[in-house]
């Protein structure tokens, strides 16, 4: 029996070719998910109650963060709920665009880690970290930070100009020292 060139490559050789698209997927849903809440939570898809709206307004996030944070002195929520805000916006631009993509998948997956534990020990239980799929989430994060040449991201971009342009007049003259 003759097997055939295609069917004697290993399963990395074939599916070598998605790399790219996995990437790019796993930054958009990534960097889209946390925007999209930080977009929810200043109101941008309509106010507190209206259809398909989380929170609708910065004081609902809030309370939301300490049914998650029950264990932290009620005067750290607020602090709590804008680090998680400040950290979805860094990661969530860092992400869409491919800036940094290792250190912005690695932040993201220890605060995605961190919205799933809180969520399983709120009352809301671990039902909703799985609901939510937050333990996906920081599963896929981790995941893309193991990728080791960044694809369709400004990262690639910024290799391929220094790698055009080697190492800048300042290099040269430091190495020269």
């Amino acid at each position: 029996m003759q097997v055939s060139q295609r069917d004697s490559k290993s399963p990395p050789d074939r599916y070598a070719s998605l790399g790219q698209p996995a990437q790019a997927l796993l930054r958009f849903g990534i960097g889209t998910a946390f925007l999209s809440a930080v977009a929810d939570r200043f109101g941008l898809y309509g106010p507190p109650g209206a259809p398909g709206v989380g929170w609708g307004d910065f004081a609902h996030f809030t309370e939301y963060t300490h049914t998650l944070t029950w264990w932290v002195p009620s005067a750290l929520t607020p602090l709590l709920a804008w680090l998680a805000t400040l950290g979805e916006i860094v990661f969530g631009v860092m992400l869409l665009v491919g800036l940094r993509t290792r250190e912005a998948a690695l932040g993201s997956a220890a605060l995605l880690t961190s919205f799933a534990l809180s969520m399983t020990f709120s009352a809301r239980g671990i039902h909703s970290a799985f609901s939510y799929s937050v333990f996906s989430a920081a599963g896929g994060a981790l995941l893309l930070a193991t990728f080791r040449d960044p694809s369709w991201s400004l990262d690639a971009l910024l290799q391929r100009t220094s790698r055009d342009h080697g190492p800048s007049h300042d290099d040269a003259h430091a190495s020269a020292r």
